[in-house]
């Protein structure tokens, strides 16, 4: 089992401070089990003894009984038998109705240190910012980053290349690497996408017309680094015989946001210096989903490129606007510890008029953050005061 040191880090400091609800959300089968798991074996190697660990999870059938925030209440504490502090980990809680008010009122006795997970950031917040606003730290799980397949799979430097053109293809959700063969890495990114939409979709979001909505994300990967246009996505629709009223677009388009399928981008105006709330981009949270959900059977290397960027820019904790120029747009604005950056993603900068649109992109700016553009080239084609960065060397850097 790869041990998920970047998130272990992360949550760390918050083990052992029991006035704040460590909240793991993400896509389903992201590894947020595995990473609680990982944090009790910590909190065991630490001194922390199996009495002071409760472990509730509720996919399983074994806590099917719980179903309210009373029950879930009166189980925990039915665990104390003294004054330490017990680690409580409930994982899928979202399961249990009014659960946050079980959560509040654990929470206050300040004895047990609550780490929860859940698969539908909507349903999950919205909840929790009604007893525990102020009082939860949350922490975004995604599957597998480039630089966790290679120490997964111990692949060597010169094969980074074929490793990039697989993750093109079958994404890095962390249990699709136990199969081999083609039908089923297939069935299992399908299987986990149906698990998505079932439980998280349909059960808990109420959306029941799903032949619309796997419309819907078709047509949003198939154009994610294009500028949306709910317009065109409607059209799209009708020409289909699927008519639907705009806020029933956007209903939709939240639903899949909320489940983790996709994320929305804002566009950032430079020159304005504000967040424009229209004219978003969407980009898949794993390329195997959105190599499944589309009809394409070729992989698009330059969309898959630009998605991984944004992943990863997103996995070493930066906050991603697309950026809006006076004649132009730059295709990410990477924000992090009061530090701006501007990237441009090119898969193949070998055509010397593809670099001069790359590079030339940052033009009608004029203030001195770093730029950069990111390619899969060997050769250095920095210029300029514009950096170029080689694929690898980004994946690879933690301090990017």
């Amino acid at each position: 089992m790869l041990k998920r040191e970047h998130y272990l880090t992360k949550i760390k400091d918050f083990y052992h401070i029991n006035s704040l609800i460590k909240v793991l959300c993400g896509l389903r089968r992201s590894g947020k089990s595995v990473i609680l798991k990982q944090i009790i074996d910590e909190l065991k190697e630490s001194n922390i003894d199996d009495e002071h660990i409760i472990y509730v999870n509720f996919e399983s059938l074994d806590y099917a009984h719980i179903t309210n925030a009373i029950e879930l209440n009166h189980y925990i504490k039915s665990f104390v038998t003294d004054n330490e502090t017990y680690y409580v980990f409930l994982d899928e809680v979202q399961k249990v109705k009014d659960f946050e008010k079980a959560i509040n009122s654990l929470r206050i006795t300040e004895q047990f240190s609550i780490f929860i997970t859940g698969s539908n950031s909507k349903m999950t917040f919205l909840e929790l910012s009604t007893d525990l606003s102020g009082r939860y730290v949350s922490f975004r799980v995604n599957p597998f980053s480039f630089k966790e397949v290679v120490k997964l799979t111990n692949t060597q430097e010169e094969k980074y290349f074929d490793l990039l053109l697989d993750i093109f293809e079958w994404g890095t959700l962390p249990q699709r690497f136990m199969f081999d063969n083609v039908l089923s890495r297939e069935n299992y990114i399908l299987d986990v996408y149906d698990s998505i939409i079932l439980k998280d979709v349909v059960d808990r979001l109420g959306i029941t017309d799903i032949t619309t909505l796997n419309k819907i994300l078709q047509y949003v990967l198939e154009t994610e680094t294009r500028e949306f246009s709910a317009t065109n996505v409607l059209n799209y629709l009708s020409s289909n015989h699927n008519k639907i009223a705009t806020d029933t677009l956007y209903k939709y388009l939240d639903a899949l946001c909320s489940t983790f399928i996709i994320n929305r981008v804002y566009r950032y105006d430079i020159n304005g210096k504000r967040v424009l709330k229209s004219l978003n981009k969407f980009y898949a949270t794993d390329l195997g989903v959105k190599k499944m959900k589309t009809n394409s059977k070729e992989v698009n290397y330059s969309q898959a490129f630009e998605n991984l960027i944004y992943n990863e820019l997103v996995n070493k904790g930066y906050l991603v606007y697309v950026g809006k120029t006076a004649k132009g747009e730059i295709d990410f604005i990477a924000t992090k510890d009061k530090e701006t950056k501007y990237i441009q993603a090119c898969y193949d900068l070998s055509n010397i008029e593809t670099r001069e649109r790359e590079f030339g992109a940052f033009t009608n700016i004029d203030d001195s953050y770093p730029r950069y553009v990111i390619s899969k080239d060997n050769e250095d084609y920095s210029q300029k005061g514009i950096k170029h960065l080689n694929i690898f060397d980004f994946l690879m850097n933690d301090n990017f």
